[in-house]
């Protein structure tokens, strides 16, 4: 057996040592029982004191709001930590109550508080406008003449390829 072969064939087994190697260490049945196991007992949601919960969260946000410029409310780097606080807490708190987060009734109060606090943030759109003529023209004879460019020099290395032969 030639040098090359029998290297090809070692680097072969050992890929296939490794790859078994490397399944059965990533195998989940292995060490496991396949008995179920039984459901957590959960508790139910409290979405009523969730309500409450969520609006004291709310409470606190509008106070910390109150100590900032409303010319401000629009620039997210003027609060971005009291609303990191606001939906922290309603995060904790519904999680508190053993509900998810974020749920209908979470949602729809952080809708309240974006209502009442940045309705007045709107962007303004942006006013898509066609290039100078000048502009336009370069970019569209500049990718033309490239093309026939490059259709001449195909071309031309074409021919030359068969004066050479």
């Amino acid at each position: 057996m030639d040098t090359h072969e029998c290297a090809v064939l070692k680097l072969f087994a050992v890929g296939i040592l490794v790859n078994v190697w490397m399944t059965r260490g990533l195998s989940a049945a292995d060490g496991l029982s396949t008995e179920p196991t039984p459901p957590r007992p959960r508790e139910a949601c409290n979405e009523s004191r969730l309500q409450w919960d969520v609006e004291v969260c709310g409470e606190d946000f509008k106070r910390d709001m109150a100590h900032i410029d409303p010319q401000y409310w629009c620039n997210l780097t003027h609060f971005i930590s009291e609303y990191h606080h606001f939906t922290l807490c309603t995060e904790t708190k519904s999680h508190d109550v053993h509900c998810y987060w974020p749920n209908p009734l979470v949602e729809s109060y952080i809708i309240h508080i974006h209502k009442h606090f940045f309705t007045n943030c709107t962007m303004e759109r942006v006013v898509w406008v066609d290039p100078p003529e000048d502009t336009l023209t370069i970019l569209i004879l500049v990718p033309v003449f490239l093309t026939m460019a490059m259709i001449a020099l195909v071309v031309w290395c074409s021919k030359r390829s068969d004066n050479m032969a």
